[in-house]
């Protein structure tokens, strides 16, 4: 059974995680199981941007969620790495803190532990970034995950497309993260010069 594991940690833009979890049936045509782990920094910011009070019960009740962890649930089945071998992860927001501790080694909570095993297993980690600006010191991180495999994706919206809402500007995000997972979609739309 193939897995997709959604981290959200505590960085602005949790509506780019939202939104990617309400793309259930294009989820589905790839992915037969859909986990999602959250941080309590990423209730925080679900709370002061999107009013939502209990992100647990809001994330469970997305339709094709099979399960939502804790960072605390060390004991989760993600846990380990034998049950990843068929597992792509997506952290999206990814902190600057979240970049830091995978770029170290740090597995101190679920979303930190999943992620670095994704990376020894050498299958698909997208780390999606939303900070500006960054430091040297970010630069160096993100390129240490880039160079262990990572797919870096800032969280940078298009203009090309022509947005008229920030729902454009999301979804063209999120379309771009479905592209990356191997998942055609029409989220946002494609380059043409005529």
């Amino acid at each position: 059974m193939s897995k997709l594991i959604i981290g959200i940690s505590g960085a602005s833009g949790i509506i780019y995680s939202l939104k990617l979890l309400k793309q259930c049936i294009l989820l589905k045509k790839k992915y037969e199981e859909i986990y999602v782990i959250y941080t309590r920094s990423s209730e925080i910011i679900a709370r002061y941007e999107h009013g939502i009070t209990n992100l647990r019960q809001y994330l469970e009740n997305i339709e094709c969620v099979n399960e939502v962890f804790s960072e605390k649930d060390i004991d989760s089945l993600l846990a380990s790495s034998s049950n990843l071998y068929d597992a792509d992860m997506v952290i999206i927001p990814s902190s600057m803190n979240t970049v830091a501790k995978l770029s170290h080694g740090i597995q101190d909570n679920l979303l930190l532990r999943t992620a670095l095993s994704i990376l020894r297993m050498k299958r698909k980690l997208v780390i999606v970034f939303r900070e500006t600006p960054i430091s040297r010191i970010d630069l160096e991180n993100l390129s240490v995950l880039a160079k262990e495999g990572a797919i870096i994706f800032p969280a940078s919206p298009a203009f090309c497309i022509k947005p008229k809402s920030l729902d454009d500007l999301v979804l063209f995000i999120v379309g771009k993260i479905l592209d990356l997972l191997g998942i055609k979609n029409e989220l946002y739309p494609r380059w043409r010069t005529s």
